[in-house]
């Protein structure tokens, strides 16, 4: 199993792995330190079929406003790779990429920043392998603040997400993006209120069977501390 720190190591967090001994006990070992490149992730690591390991940063890069990361597995240790450094308010990339990374069957990775962008308000990306480095693409920017979590992708290829400050009531968002030629649509399932419904997610949205949407927001809610949310087509 691995797993990243926002702390430690350097200071700057690190890449934990966990491997389970003959003896049932689990050992961990640090396989990667953050520096000033790539400082302080905030998401789970995603590993990919090869063994590679894609996470964020929140700070570091070489704007300062965080990086898309890829650990390579080599004979000396893992090293680490920016595939993408984010400008922040310096361009229409975006910034502070709280949210993880997730990858499609084709190995494109998919991500969000919560801030930055052409609206200063976060974004949605995608980085698709292109020769021996990375193509960065926005396919969306937020208007009220980008999402805290990963997107989900569903067998048709759309994103879903949350966002913490987007939607008519600046309390947040459900949305979906949907490609077709090229282009992303952004589609919201639902704007929070803050009150009976809740507000600010900070949560993923996962499916069930049946193609319903569940997730959780931080605010709101019949005792103001937050709810449980489904969704239903």
């Amino acid at each position: 199993m691995y797993g990243v720190t926002t702390d430690g190591g350097e200071t700057l967090g690190t890449v934990f792995e966990l491997a389970r001994q003959p003896s049932g006990i689990w050992l961990e070992s640090i396989i990667y330190d953050f520096g000033l490149e790539d400082e302080y992730p905030q998401a789970g690591p995603l590993l990919d079929s090869q063994g590679n390991i894609y996470t964020t940063s929140t700070n570091g890069g070489s704007y300062g406003w965080g990086a898309a990361v890829q650990l390579v597995n080599t004979a000396s240790g893992w090293t680490g790779n920016v595939l993408h450094s984010f400008a922040g308010t310096g361009g229409d990339d975006g910034g502070l990429p709280y949210a993880g990374l997730i990858s499609d069957q084709a190995g494109n990775l998919y991500g969000a920043t919560w801030y930055g962008g052409a609206n200063d308000a976060g974004t949605a990306f995608e980085l698709t392998p292109s020769g021996a480095g990375w193509t960065f693409n926005v396919i969306y920017s937020f208007t009220g603040g980008g999402p805290w979590a990963n997107l989900t992708m569903d067998a048709a290829g759309n994103l879903y997400g949350t966002t913490i400050g987007d939607g008519t009531y600046g309390k947040g968002s459900v949305f979906k993006l949907t490609q077709s030629a090229g282009v992303w649509t952004y589609t919201s399932l639902h704007d929070f209120t803050g009150g009976s419904d809740g507000g600010f997610p900070v949560s993923n949205v996962i499916f069930d069977s049946s193609g319903n949407l569940y997730g959780t927001a931080s605010e709101g809610g019949t005792d103001r501390n937050g709810v449980v949310w489904e969704i239903t087509p």
